[in-house]
């Protein structure tokens, strides 16, 4: 009997494998058109006037080396995001986007303090966005195609001062599409320590949060972020590395915050694109995804921010592909953990897991 051929792993082929997002900024994954049309209707003025070059300026304006510097690029995109249209029609976007892309689950984040500047309070700005996903997963089934599931985490910004807000606005709308709590921000001299508060309010609630550590500051971060804050997840993670000594002959030597993380299956948001463009690591030969996963640490494979870093799931998991020889049963492994990792009950995880993420990864398998 002739044994079923395995699909030949390329970027058409791997936008139908289905994906798991966990770690995808909303005002980081805008079509470059939509930030023009948007800028315009509010007299806002951007640093570009055409689609191309406007794509051009925020990938070049990110490729800095610097978290500081990149993070200076989402002033365009959430000074469009103001009002109910354009939260409402960004969020839309960003589910037919992803969808297109194959994911069939993400949470997507931003910070709702961010955009209170044309009159919304936390409340309408939160309400609008879902309203947006809503919106955008009627018109995905509608057309037939692969259903998708789009959940919201609320960002705290850590230089700031209302993270026991978000936390409570976080709790607030978890029956209503939001899964979970995060902070975002320049790493250094705001440690998650700073906001110990919100995240007490989370655990007493039995609420889900994650947290951005170990992109720009290291393994203080990473473990503040854990003994301290209790986090679900680490928001990149990627400096746990720095924990991990490897021998000349390969071998890999653990220290107690690197064992923990990976004897407590802490899930790692791994954005490697974007982990280069700020300085995370130098290239991404040299990311430290590949010893992390041969190594058995829960990885996942995210976007970050899609416009800044120009890259889609399928770009991400192709880049890792090349780079480092993964083969279809690699990218099936590291999307189960992605969907283990979701803020999403149990049964739903599994639902997920056995009707849709295996069955789809059998059929490219062969």
């Amino acid at each position: 009997m002739t044994e079923p051929a395995t699909t030949t792993l390329t970027e058409p082929a791997l936008r139908t494998a289905p994906k798991v997002l966990l770690h995808d900024h909303l005002d980081g994954g805008l079509r470059p058109g939509t930030v023009l049309e948007l800028a315009d209707a509010c007299g806002y003025r951007l640093p570009a006037g055409t689609e191309p070059e406007l794509a051009r300026w925020f990938r070049d304006s990110a490729d800095s080396g610097s978290l500081e510097r990149y993070l200076e690029t989402f002033a365009h995109t959430v000074a469009v995001m103001q009002t109910p249209d354009g939260l409402e029609r960004v969020a839309r976007e960003c589910v037919l986007d992803l969808a297109a892309d194959g994911v069939v689950y993400a949470e997507v984040r931003f910070a709702p303090e961010q955009h209170l500047e044309r009159g919304l309070d936390l409340d309408a700005v939160v309400e609008h966005v879902l309203e947006g996903f809503r919106s955008g997963e009627s018109a995905v089934e509608a057309s037939g195609a692969q259903p998708i599931r789009v959940r919201l985490l609320l960002t705290a910004m850590r230089h700031a001062a209302r993270s026991r807000e978000i936390a409570e606005l976080t709790v607030r709308f978890r029956d209503r599409g939001v899964v979970g709590f995060d902070i975002a921000g320049a790493e250094a001299g705001y440690p998650p320590s700073r906001h110990l508060d919100a995240f007490e309010y989370m655990r007493a609630a039995n609420a889900h949060f994650t947290i951005h550590a170990g992109e720009a500051f290291g393994l203080p971060s990473i473990h503040e972020a854990i003994a301290f804050c209790g986090t679900d997840r680490l928001g990149h993670g990627v400096r746990i590395v720095d924990d991990i000594t490897v021998a000349e002959d390969g071998t890999a030597t653990l220290g107690l915050l690197a064992n923990y993380v990976r004897d407590k299956r802490i899930p790692l948001e791994l954005c490697p694109s974007s982990n280069v463009q700020t300085g995370a690591v130098d290239t991404l030969e040299r990311h430290p995804f590949d010893l992390l996963a041969r190594l058995r640490f829960r990885v996942t494979v995210n976007t970050d921010n899609r416009l800044m870093s120009d890259t889609t799931m399928s770009k991400e998991m192709m880049r890792l592909v090349e780079t480092f020889g993964y083969g279809w049963s690699d990218l099936e492994r590291f999307t189960i953990n992605a969907m283990k990792s979701a803020f999403l009950p149990f049964d739903q995880r599994l639902e997920l897991i056995d009707n849709v993420i295996k069955p789809g990864y059998a059929v490219l398998i062969g």
